[in-house]
């Protein structure tokens, strides 16, 4: 049941196409086998680690049994905190993105009660939210539990942790006696199973053991980049290391076919491999690639599953990938047969995070790198010319050559001339953007895992209190251009003609790109990192 694909498991038709569209072609192992008993009605005990996709284990098969026509409270998802109700419940709205019908309400601390209640009051069939907030509306009597058909208990062993058992109780205890009760936890604890026996019947027992996954002999990097500069990072990237072959992931089929498009639109020899593809045209693909016909083969993880090529010199992760064992399968593609390869990764603002896991899941170090500058390529294409030119005087066959030469010289140029412009046209030949407004923030590379990323840095602005600017003028900018959450931010000192932002190392390049392009109060804005006399009322 590893590899089960979604299409295979007689979900609607509307939450298979909103599946694809979030990137996932096959089931995880917990959602291959927590899906189908929920589906079925029975209690799930699921025990696996965070990144495993468990969220989808339970929110698909819920989605699945909730009664459209039916605007009361159907089913409740207990979580810890207020940002893992968030982030269940952004996920719950990606998988309804084909489906009108049902109403999701995420409700916790922090957030005004009265606007829960108004949106309660509207009906609502699925709410995601903490104990002590769900609590809080049931002494309100504006939650009713009277219809609850599922309960779900969400990284429980975190929930008892915080003190969450007599709230869990409390509520369960509330709930119709005819009701299914799924439990999700990386530990099952003494505390939990005695919930388990007190408030599930008959569970199916979902454990999945995640392998010691290590990457070996490959050189791991990832460049912070925005998402319409992708394709730009990628090409400069394939300009300057040349590789004989080199895989390019996507998180989708559609991505696979854009950016195939993309690079056969600028003259790279691309090619795409999905599961779309006949098995004729996927042999095609891969006789191509295997032969050199084609330097590029961009592809989805599941039908990269085959691939089985050892001249890989380089794994592009053009989208991070949805789950860490993929990132494992991905760039075990280079580095085969004792060789050593590179990987490198696209990381796009909160992905952050997702590639924290990975290093914590593959035990490794990933570390960031600026991306090369245009004199960083010209260097690097004048290297390997000179190269080139070395190997040919080695053959010193060469006589009609010297004789042209010669004749250009009858022309007033000397032969330093002549070798000059040939070196001049052969670069001048590969065509970069010279506009790429990333070359000239020189961030320098860092380790992300405990390096100078978790630090923050002193932006300073080119206005001020003169400009009538204020602390949330500053902070709504930022967020805006850069999508960089407020609350990230660190102390905004604002002084008459200038403003210093303590600004999160991982946002820095976002906020630095962002800035060039923005106005407050009407006024354009220079951003650049502070320096020390600039930076003396700190």
């Amino acid at each position: 049941m590893e590899h089960l694909r979604f299409e295979d498991m007689n979900l609607s038709p509307e939450i298979c196409r909103a599946i694809l569209d979030m990137g996932f072609e096959e089931t995880t192992p917990i959602q291959a086998e927590a899906i189908p008993p929920i589906l079925e009605g029975r209690d799930v005990i699921g025990q696996s680690q965070t990144g495993t996709g468990k969220t989808a284990a339970f929110g698909i098969p819920c989605l699945e049994n909730i009664d459209e026509t039916d605007r009361s409270l159907q089913a409740v998802i207990l979580c810890p905190t207020r940002e893992l109700a968030i982030q269940v419940s952004e996920e719950f709205r990606k998988l309804l993105k084909y489906k009108d019908n049902i109403r999701v309400l995420p409700i916790y601390g922090g957030q005004p009660i009265d606007r829960q209640i108004v949106a309660l009051k509207k009906g609502v069939q699925i709410i995601i939210g903490t104990p002590g907030r769900v609590m809080d509306h049931m002494r309100r009597h504006t939650l009713k539990m009277d219809h609850v058909r599922m309960m779900v208990l969400d990284e429980a062993d975190e929930m008892l942790d915080m003190g969450f058992r007599e709230d869990i109780e409390t509520i369960l205890v509330k709930v119709p006696a005819e009701h299914q009760t799924l439990l999700f936890s990386a530990t099952l604890s003494p505390e939990i199973l005695d919930i388990t026996k007190r408030f599930q019947n008959d569970p199916v027992f979902v454990k999945i053991v995640r392998k010691e996954l290590t990457v070996p002999n490959i050189e791991q990097y990832y460049f912070d980049v925005k998402e319409k500069n992708k394709l730009d990072a990628l090409t400069r990237m394939i300009d300057i290391y040349d590789p004989k072959l080199a895989l390019v992931f996507c998180n989708t089929k559609k991505r696979v076919d854009d950016l195939v498009e993309a690079l056969q639109g600028r003259g790279y020899f691309a090619e795409g491999l999905h599961g779309d593809l006949k098995q004729p045209q996927r042999d095609k693909v891969m006789q191509k690639f295997r032969n050199g016909t084609i330097e590029l083969l961009v592809a989805t993880d599941v039908a990269a599953r085959g691939i089985d090529v050892d001249d890989v010199d380089i794994v592009f992760n053009y989208d991070v990938p949805q789950d860490e064992e993929y990132y494992v399968h991905r760039i075990g593609r280079t580095g085969r047969a004792g060789r050593s390869g590179k990987a490198f990764t696209f990381c796009v603002g909160k992905e952050i995070y997702k590639l924290r896991d990975i290093m914590r899941y593959t035990k490794t170090k990933i570390i960031q790198q600026k991306l090369p500058t245009l004199t960083d390529v010209e260097t690097m294409k004048t290297n390997l010319f000179l190269d080139q030119i070395r190997e040919i005087l080695k053959e010193e066959r060469l006589g009609s050559y010297m004789d042209t030469v010669e004749s250009m010289m009858g022309e007033e140029y000397t032969a330093m001339d002549v070798a000059a412009a040939l070196l001049k046209y052969n670069i001048s030949a590969f065509k970069v953007d010279d506009s790429d407004i990333l070359d000239d923030i020189n961030l320098g590379g860092t380790e992300l895992y405990g390096g100078d990323s978790e630090k923050m840095v002193r932006v300073f602005l080119n206005v001020g209190k003169k400009q009538k600017v204020r602390a949330k003028d500053i902070v709504g900018a930022i967020a805006n251009e850069a999508g960089v959450p407020g609350k990230a931010l660190g102390a905004i000192n604002l002084y008459d003609d200038y403003t210093f932002v303590d600004v999160p190392h991982e946002y820095l390049r976002d906020v630095m790109v962002a800035m060039k392009n923005c106005r407050i109060k009407n006024k354009k804005v220079h951003a650049e990192i502070a320096k020390k006399e600039k930076n003396k009322h700190r």
